[in-house]
């Protein structure tokens, strides 16, 4: 199975985080394979035999997949929260509990402290970015760890690009009513007017700077970070509309 390590971010001790891609699982098209979603129309059998493969991967962890809703609501792990908690983010100080996030097209969003005594996950799209999901999930982090956001690493995962997230101008003026400084991160179609490309994690990197975070790695905007561009790795809504998911994971390993 195709699991990607959380490339290019050093973990503490104890912190493990990984990053499925589409491929290496059971499910049929057009959710081949290793879809993840059982709320995409995909046969149930092969999202629980996909998750059962993914559990295999972590070792002792358990994924625990949430009901996600583009909201800013945090949840925190433990051993007894069950699936389907409606929430776009969660955090845990519990060890083998895995904040899971699943995506195809939103920005997966990893945390954890210098120390690695809270870890968390976050959806951002658009509108749970906006809105504060990412500032909600880092000051609860910061409060469970008991650190500041210059304490906190941040891991931006795979998620549609900035040459394929076409938005209109309610989308940038709900950003730059936030800060004004979020314009840097949209560019103007040619010849359509009222048409913006939006760099996703470039508005995340922003938001998180402007929290006090500076240690972020993963996603820097290239295209091989892009879902839609990425067709044999990742699922992209944006560019199939029936699709799966793939999941980003991060846990406390003791």
């Amino acid at each position: 199975m195709a699991l990607i390590e959380a490339l290019h971010w050093t973990l503490p001790p104890g912190v493990r985080a990984v990053c499925s891609t589409r491929v290496g699982g059971v499910s049929a098209p057009p959710f081949d394979s290793f879809n993840l979603g059982s709320h995409v129309g995909d046969d149930p059998r092969s999202v629980a035999a996909n998750r059962q493969l993914l559990k295999t991967q972590l070792g002792a962890a358990r994924p625990v997949f949430l009901q996600q809703v583009h909201g800013v609501e945090v949840v925190m792990l433990d051993r007894d929260t069950p699936n389907g908690v409606v929430a776009d983010a969660c955090m845990s100080v519990e060890s083998d509990q895995a904040c899971t996030i699943m995506v195809a097209d939103c920005l997966p969003i990893l945390l954890t402290d210098r120390h690695g005594r809270a870890v968390a996950a976050a959806h951002a799209g658009w509108r749970g970015l906006v809105h504060g999901v990412v500032d909600n999930t880092l000051a609860q982090l910061c409060t469970q760890a008991c650190v500041t956001p210059a304490d906190v690493l941040v891991w931006l995962g795979p998620c549609i690009g900035s040459t394929a997230f076409e938005v209109g101008a309610d989308v940038r003026d709900a950003f730059l009513a936030h800060d004004t400084a979020a314009t840097d991160h949209f560019k103007p179609r040619e010849h359509q007017t009222g048409k913006w490309f939006a760099d996703l994690p470039g508005l995340a990197r922003q938001r998180l700077a402007s929290l006090g975070v500076s240690a972020i790695s993963g996603n820097d905007g290239g295209v091989s970070w892009c879902t839609v561009h990425q067709s044999s790795r990742f699922f992209s809504y944006r560019r199939d509309g029936i699709t799966g998911r793939f999941a980003a994971c991060i846990w406390i390993s003791r």
